[in-house]
């Protein structure tokens, strides 16, 4: 078996015991007490998930989205991007725009953010986090209260389509409320006016 392990290119490194998963999952407080952890590693169900390299496309979305809220964000709010958002013991996952009270915002040092200070929360699909942003993730958003949720799709000639949602508290889950290309205006949960069609521009 060792020859054969040679041939394959397998080593004999030992699994790193900082992955091993503990018996219930990993918790918040590990996924901040871990220093080996790479830059923006989520904790879903609680497992640790790590990102995939981001594709310009993908950076670009982000900052097309980020710049556009930024630009009519009321002075009770605050636009973030990549940030921790705590939902509970062993969900923490990290949306890749998102909209918080500005109380929440006033120390710079803030690594993480509850879900009762986010008002809206932003994911640009890639293909590694397909399931979980078009499936768990809303869930786990939904679930934790959060009122307003964007999925971000690729569309025709690599601009951003916005799929808005908003929370049923009836059902306790999303509704689509509209689905956006070449312009993004919306009343809630504040006004905005983002001009999709400027990703070819940047």
């Amino acid at each position: 078996m060792d020859d054969l392990d040679g041939v394959n290119g397998i080593d004999d490194e030992p699994f790193p015991e900082w992955l091993r998963p503990p018996y219930r999952g990993f918790t918040v407080d590990d996924l901040f007490r871990l220093p080996e952890l790479p830059p923006h590693t989520q904790l879903i169900d609680g497992g640790l998930v790590f990102r995939a390299r981001q594709s310009v496309y993908h950076s670009l979305a982000n900052s097309l989205l980020v710049e556009g809220l930024g630009r009519t964000c009321p002075a009770h709010l605050r636009v973030r991007r990549e940030t921790v958002v705590v939902l509970g013991p062993g969900q923490a996952p990290e949306p890749d725009v998102l909209v918080i009270r500005a109380e929440a915002a006033r120390s710079l040092e803030a690594d993480r953010h509850a879900a009762r200070d986010v008002v809206l929360v932003v994911e640009t699909v890639t293909p590694d986090s397909a399931i979980r942003d078009r499936e768990r993730k809303p869930q786990l958003y939904a679930r934790a209260g959060i009122r307003h949720f964007w999925l971000v799709e690729e569309g025709a000639r690599r601009r951003p389509v916005v799929h808005v949602h908003e929370l049923d508290p009836a059902t306790g889950a999303y509704a689509l409320t509209g689905v956006h290309r070449d312009r993004l205006r919306l009343a809630v949960p504040y006004a905005i006016d983002i001009d999709l069609t400027a990703i070819d521009r940047m």
